[in-house]
């Protein structure tokens, strides 16, 4: 129980700060109602450097959440408005940007702004396809629960001292019940059950945290005002996350299996967000011929590591070789290690001193095995954090343990998660030359290139052709494999749920756990298959542009200029490295 004069006092706080809000709300509405620099019939006379960084800013105000994670923490405290006139200045916003960038003609631009208009404009298309043409933000819980609603910035990155990140908490738990009546509106029904599980997890697991860590992570800040301020900020924010989990649990009863974006919007998806226009049967079958190889890898590899055994034990013997004191602890030592080898073996470039920590991720965000949160351009000394997530306690004890990764499966997370994967590649990133490269990092350039590292790790000799490391390296590629093949299959093939959970069991050989986890977000992550594509085409680019420069010889400098672009649609990518006439996707 509080005092009746500090829950006044922290009332009448929260009124002026929901004041403050709405002033700063409706200044941002009218910034972002406004074009992109370079607005204006005489297009190709404007300068395409103030165009680009008009559509950045414009951007910004429109997707602040994003601006803030980018490091940008003059918007911080805010929240995207996702009201229907919000996202339709969104939409139009976007369609206007590729109108404008259009103009600028190939013989106005030098080469690398002719670059950076082609990347902007598919980047601007995949916004659209996921506003327009897969409309999430009406049919897919996922849509906010990875679009905004975290507040770990504020927790988790060290950027300012912890009053001034209390007070960005405080003003961005203070919009949350707008945005979750703005979410309640906007969602439809019924909506797909594994939409209503995701969502219900992702809203209840908001409410528990604003609560929770996120109070705590502020405790030892000696301010009573601001800490009343906090604790009346959270436990609204945390009803408005409840009440709409609540109401998301409480459509189970009427949920569909209607997830499935169809063949014709799916092929639209990779084209629009990643520039590939690959016919959907040709990409299926690259990922088959893809899955093939790495199942007979695996049979080899098992012969060797245990021999006689079926595939099925041959994996659960390499799980069985677990870290003692958790994966956690693991993971930091392997960090270290994989460091040591990348350096003696010459295979990328490792810029800067920024360090990648390792931590339990927090229960909201625990539907993915392991994942790492690197700070943003604009942000500077701030360490990544490699999280990795416990296995769920609804479990049973055997699906429990059998989540928990063995010593070589968790290796090759941690090479794709930090050296020399997401870690690395952000290292890059954030130093790339194009300002737009530093920003928007696609989904396959991230993903595939993190996935590409596991591999490209083990043919540089890691552990010395050791058959169990082996074992660990096949079953992530696996896992990828069944991704790729599953997205297809539940988007484009009518493929359920269930015989998604059967392929990952019995064609990937996961666990039960992490099978029924996979199958669950293939349905709302279509795009989920970018793991493999991404991976795939940047093999292909490697083979053909390494085949005129010394082969495995050039493999750093391959990867150094790879890495150079930030994270553009792959196909631009190659047609930059290989000098061709247009961007294509090659696998």
């Amino acid at each position: 129980m509080r005092l009746r004069m500090a829950v006044s006092l922290a009332a009448l706080a929260m009124a002026t700060a929901a004041c403050q809000v709405k002033v700063q709300d409706a200044a941002n509405e009218q910034a972002a109602a406004q074009p992109p620099a370079a607005a204006g019939s005489a297009t190709q006379q404007t300068d395409w450097s103030r165009f680009r960084d008009g559509f950045i800013e414009g951007w910004f105000k429109l997707d602040t959440a994003n601006a803030v994670y980018q490091g940008r923490h003059d918007f911080d405290g805010q929240l995207p408005d996702w009201s229907a006139a919000g996202l339709k200045r969104q939409s139009a916003f976007l369609h206007q940007a590729i109108d404008k960038a259009k103009g600028f003609t190939d013989a106005a631009l030098k080469p690398q702004e002719r670059f950076e208009r082609d990347y902007l404009i598919q980047v601007a298309r995949g916004k659209l396809f996921w506003l327009e043409d897969a409309d999430q933000p009406h049919n897919n819980p996922a849509y906010y629960v990875g679009g905004g609603l975290d507040p770990n910035v504020y927790i988790a990155r060290p950027y300012a001292d912890a009053p001034t990140r209390m007070k960005a908490l405080i003003a961005f738990l203070t919009r949350v019940p707008a945005a979750a009546a703005n979410i309640r509106a906007n969602l439809k029904t019924p909506m797909p059950r594994s939409f209503v599980d995701y969502g219900t997890a992702g809203f209840n697991g908001f409410a528990d945290y604003y609560v929770g860590d996120a109070k705590k992570a502020f405790a030892d800040v000696k301010d009573a005002g601001l800490q009343q301020q906090l604790d009346q900020a959270a436990a609204n924010a945390s009803k408005a996350m409840r009440d709409l989990g609540s109401w998301v649990a409480s459509q189970k009863g009427s949920a569909t299996g209607n997830f499935a974006l169809g063949a014709d919007r799916f092929q639209r998806m990779i084209s629009a967000t990643e520039g590939v226009d690959t016919p959907l049967a040709q990409l299926e079958a690259a990922g088959r011929a893809d899955l093939q190889r790495n199942q007979q890898a695996l049979a080899t590899a098992c012969a060797q590591f245990a021999p006689g055994q079926t595939i099925p034990q041959c994996i659960d013997k390499m799980g069985a070789n677990k870290a003692a004191d958790g994966p956690v602890a693991e993971a930091r030592r392997q960090i270290p290690t994989l460091r040591a080898f990348v350096i003696k073996n010459d295979l990328v470039t490792i810029p800067g001193t920024e360090e990648a920590k390792v931590e339990e991720s927090p229960p909201y965000n625990r539907q993915n095995s392991a994942y790492i949160d690197p700070p943003g351009p604009f942000d500077k000394g701030i360490p990544s954090v490699y999280y990795i997530s416990p296995p769920d306690p609804a479990w049973d004890k055997k699906t429990q343990d059998a989540f928990v990764p063995g010593k070589a499966d968790l290796l090759f997370t941690s090479v794709h998660e930090v050296m020399p994967g997401h870690f690395v590649q952000f290292l890059h990133a954030n130093r790339s030359p194009s300002l737009f490269g530093r920003l928007f990092v696609g989904y396959a350039f991230a993903e595939g290139w993190a996935h590409y590292a596991e591999e490209m790790m083990w043919e540089a000799g890691l552990n010395n052709g050791d058959p169990e490391t082996h074992v660990g390296q096949i079953s992530n590629a696996l896992l990828r494999d069944c991704r790729f093949l599953s997205a297809i299959g539940l988007h484009a093939r009518g493929m359920t749920q269930d015989q998604s959970l059967k392929m990952f069991r019995e064609q990937c050989y996961q666990d039960e756990g992490n099978s029924r986890q996979q199958a669950a977000r293939g349905t709302y992550d279509p795009a989920y298959l970018n793991y493999t594509m991404g991976k795939l085409m940047i093999r292909k680019l490697r083979a053909d542009w390494t085949a005129s420069r010394g082969g495995r010889k050039a493999w750093k400098a391959f990867h150094d200029q790879f890495l150079s672009y930030g994270g553009p649609p792959i196909p631009l990518v190659r047609r930059e490295m290989m000098g061709e006439a247009t961007a294509k996707a090659v696998f």
